[in-house]
């Protein structure tokens, strides 16, 4: 199966449980995070997230999941946003 063939049929869900944890399913890459903001393309588009004391506590791409921990205030589908490529890529220095 092809990889945007495959991509449209992952299922996209987000699960927030008391603001403190966050469980995304459909993720396709994290473009950037920090304690602030977590970037990152999901199915259905770019996804931000922003609070405070954020950090990822588990990824995994090959199973398009991201478990967010840390005080969440805001979850939004940025249309504007596009992708840059892998941040592996980007931190590794490649393209």
């Amino acid at each position: 199966m092809a990889s945007e063939e495959r991509n449209r049929e992952m299922p996209h869900t987000i699960i927030l449980e008391g603001r403190e944890k966050l469980s995304i399913a459909g993720v396709l890459d994290v473009q950037s995070f920090d304690e602030q903001q977590v970037l990152l393309e999901t199915v259905r588009g770019m996804l931000v997230i922003r609070g405070q004391g954020l950090h990822v506590e588990r990824l995994q791409l090959e199973a398009g999941e991201l478990l967010v921990a840390g005080e969440v205030g805001l979850i939004e589908y940025d249309d504007s946003a596009q992708p840059r490529g892998s941040f592996w890529g980007r931190l590794l220095g490649s393209r």
